[in-house]
Formats: structure tokens, C-alpha cells, sequence
């Protein structure tokens, strides 16, 4: 189902900030809602992840950019998209499905980034040490901000 302007513009915009999370480094869906100047959009930005494309994806019956081969080639799929860089507030991996949370913790640990697991089997970060939390996304370092550093569309400080 085709998105709508808007939805397609949050969806780019999410993608582009995961983009900036460092290799090794770790941030939470609630931060990239922040950064983009909705600190209440956490879900959002975890659905978007939940939609996020795979780098090919077979062609048939979608009306899409294809390649030589007929297949879709999407701008933001999860070659380009780190996704696993991005985990819940608590700095815990979801559990979206059989088996992502495992997928997730090893995509992270090939990263370097240390992912231990509770009695629960349920995987976590050290968000102290691996946490990335600036104020603002590098790529609008030295832009001006008409709202003021690090405040959301609220005011609520960055987290």
C-alpha cells in the first residue's frame, strides 16, 4: 500500500538519522524520535523499522524502481539502514518474531558491541557504555535551531 507524502517523509527522515548512528554504538527508538522533534513518536519509529525493506526484494506484482534482474531495488533497505543500532529505553532488544532478537544481538555483536542476556534470555546493552545520545544529529551540526539545543516540540531535554 502506497504511504502517503507525510508518512513516506517520517519514514525517509528515521532512516536517515539511524544512518548516523555510529558503528559500535548504540541508540534507543525514543532518541531518533527526539532528534527528529517528536519525543513521543518512539513507536513510530519502530514501526518504521518493522517496515524497513530488505536490500532486493522480488518484484512481482509491486510497482517499484527494479534492477537489470526485475527486482525492486529500494533507496533505504537493511544494508544501508543500520537497524540494529537501535534497541528499546530499557537498552533491551524486542522481540519482534522468531528468532530477531538473536539475529539482532549478532548483527550487533559483529559490530563489537557487547550484548549479554538475562535469566529471561532476554538481550541487553550496556547503554553507558555503548549508548549514543547527542544532542543533535551530526549531519545538522552548525545549523541553527530556532527552538533552542536539544528541546523537543515540548521543550523536553534530548534523553
Amino acid at each position: 500500500m502506497p504511504r502517503t507524502d507525510e508518512a513516506e517523509h517520517w519514514f525517509n527522515a528515521v532512516y536517515e538519522a539511524i544512518q548516523e548512528v555510529p558503528l559500535g554504538s548504540v541508540t534507543t527508538y525514543g532518541h531518533i524520535a527526539a532528534l527528529l522533534g517528536y519525543p513521543k513518536r518512539a513507536r513510530q519509529v519502530g514501526v518504521c523499522l518493522k517496515h524497513l525493506p530488505s536490500n532486493r526484494t522480488n518484484a512481482a506484482d509491486q510497482d517499484d524502481e527494479h534492477d537489470e534482474r526485475g527486482e525492486i531495488y529500494h533507496h533505504f533497505h537493511d544494508d544501508n539502514v543500520p537497524w540494529q543500532r537501535v534497541v528499546n529505553s530499557k537498552g533491551t532488544i524486542s522481540h519482534r518474531g522468531p528468532g530477531s532478537a538473536q539475529r539482532q544481538a549478532d548483527a550487533l555483536r559483529h559490530e563489537g558491541v557487547e550484548v549479554s542476556q538475562d535469566a529471561m534470555g532476554d538481550y541487553y546493552i550496556d547503554m553507558h557504555r555503548y549508548g549514543w545520545f547527542p544532542r543533535r544529529l551530526p549531519s545538522e551540526e552548525g545549523e541553527t535551531d530556532s527552538e533552542g539545543e536539544g528541546e523537543g516540540e515540548d521543550g523536553e531535554l534530548f534523553v
